[in-house]
């Protein structure tokens, strides 16, 4: 019997280490997995049903099942329950060994990242959250500057780049950050990179080793969660709250290396951290010698209220690196976005991506710098605010009527998407399927959770809807979220 074999693991483990009880419970899960006692397609007992076997609290339960299924071990089917991955590798018996992988080649790091967070369905959508509309990008002035420096290009700017990207568009940088973000920096301290994917898995790469542990968001962004797991480190799910991260005193008891933060809009729930918890972010990571990876995602569009200051503005002792990206502003494809490092990791981290990543380029990022020495960047992203505005305004009127009690909005301030909180028992991944019968795609808020499971919500984007979309999809989107809500309030009376 499955919980049979789940006591005497957890009664091992307890013995061996000093784990917390969900860690306890995940490890015996993965080891039955992995040990072929679970296969492939095997459902496992409901959170319930674990929970009154095996002694254990339900949210000690739920943690150690949403784990193993950020990790790619478990997966969760609507309505039939949770079941072993069919993708987990079967395990080879020891009177055979064979020469060649058969079956899934990959690596368990490369099931997870293959199996986790996968997001190919939910791009160049309406109401996709994360992706903003290039359909207004100066695509002819654009292919003029490009052809400008491919006629003009030396030798050497068809060559890797070796500085830390081309010179002017670093100064581009470093002056855009000053200004706009209250950023101190020389421009020896900015990268250029890929894109804020490639900055995270430098950062996990050079600052830390294998097993090494980051801070995330709880909820929190896919993207980083897969570079970091890509790095081999060690993620440590931190809840948030309405003031951006929130360590407590048990987080504090083990100190991380890294602490990836998203606090002018935290992604997915939108809270703008507050300036005392910033000051306890930085005071953490002084104490402790961590390092503090600020992805400032959509810092350019603010629709209310004064402009929150980035937290390397406040950095008096060098430990956070700040991440930021064109593609917002410009258009997806670009791939070309910027690190900035404190000065005595300067010399390090150029190296390490020339040797890593062969970066280049250089007459595309010739081009980007003239496009922003011209003032086509700032019109480009002033154009934009004004538009995201207007649909940001459209989305809020639209969603209006099913608002309340039970549906609150948050984040609306900032960014190109809004998050629609719900009822904690209301389940969300079923309201996106219903939503996404009408032809329309949200992501629900728990799929971005790590460990919690008191997170409900939806996570509803306008970067890529166009008035017309807004106006036309939105008062369906309500009326869908309205019936899905009355049905909810009627079941709880009736429960009563």
């Amino acid at each position: 019997m499955l919980s049979e074999l789940l006591l005497t693991d957890i009664a091992r483990l307890r013995k061996q280490a000093n784990l917390p009880l969900h860690r306890q419970l995940y490890e015996a899960l993965r080891r039955a997995i992995l040990d072929g006692k679970l296969g492939p397609g095997d459902r496992l007992p409901s959170s319930r049903e674990l929970t009154q076997d095996l002694d254990l609290s339900r949210n000690t339960v739920v943690a150690a099942i949403n784990q193993l299924s950020v990790e790619g071990y478990l997966v969760s089917r609507v309505g039939s329950g949770t079941f072993v991955n069919d993708s987990v590798p079967r395990p080879v018996s020891r009177r055979h060994t064979p020469t060649s992988r058969s079956g899934n080649a990959l690596s368990r790091r490369g099931l997870a990242l293959s199996t986790t967070f996968c997001a190919e369905q939910l791009e160049i959508q309406p109401f996709t959250a994360g992706i903003a509309d290039f359909s207004a990008f100066p695509v002819a002035l654009w292919q003029r500057l490009q052809n400008k420096h491919w006629r003009m290009t030396y030798p050497d700017m068809l060559d890797y780049s070796y500085s830390g990207g081309y010179a002017p568009l670093r100064r581009a940088v470093a002056d855009y950050l000053r200004v706009f973000r209250s950023v101190p920096l020389d421009v020896e301290q900015v990268i250029i990179t890929s894109g804020t994917q490639q900055s995270l898995e430098l950062c996990g790469q050079l600052l830390g080793d294998p097993g090494d542990a980051v801070w995330m968001e709880d909820p929190a962004y896919w993207g980083a969660v897969k570079a970091f797991m890509a790095s081999g480190l060690t993620m440590r799910p931190i809840r948030v709250d309405e003031q951006g991260i929130a360590p407590s005193r048990d987080d504090l008891l083990s100190p991380p290396r890294l602490i990836y933060l998203t606090p002018s809009h935290q992604y997915p729930t939108g809270a703008v951290m507050s300036l005392a918890r910033r000051h306890q972010l930085l005071a953490i990571a002084h104490e402790h010698r961590s390092w503090i990876l600020e992805d400032d995602y959509d810092s350019e569009f603010r629709f209310s209220g004064p402009p929150i200051s980035s937290l390397a503005g406040l950095d008096k002792h060098e430990c956070v690196l700040y991440l930021g990206s064109f593609s917002k502003v410009l258009y997806p494809g670009l791939k070309l976005g910027y690190l900035v490092v404190p000065k005595r990791l300067v010399k390090p981290f150029k190296q390490a991506h020339y040797d890593l990543n062969r970066p280049g380029q250089m007459p595309l990022q010739a081009a980007l710098a003239e496009f922003i020495e011209m003032g086509h960047f700032a019109s480009a992203l002033r154009r934009a605010r004004q538009s995201y505005a207007e649909r940001r305004h459209c989305l809020l009127e639209a969603l209006k009527p099913c608002l309340g009690s039970l549906a609150q909005i948050s984040g609306a301030e900032q960014g190109l998407h809004l998050c629609l909180r719900l009822p904690a028992t209301l389940d969300d991944h079923a309201l996106a399927q219903q939503i996404a019968q009408r032809g329309l795609t949200v992501r629900a808020l728990s799929a971005y959770c790590l460990r919690r499971a008191d997170v409900k919500g939806l996570v509803i984007g306008y970067g890529y809807a166009t008035l017309a979309d807004i106006e036309r999809c939105g008062p369906l989107l309500a009326n869908v979220i309205g019936s899905a809500l009355s049905r909810w309030h009627t079941a709880q009376i009736g429960a009563c």
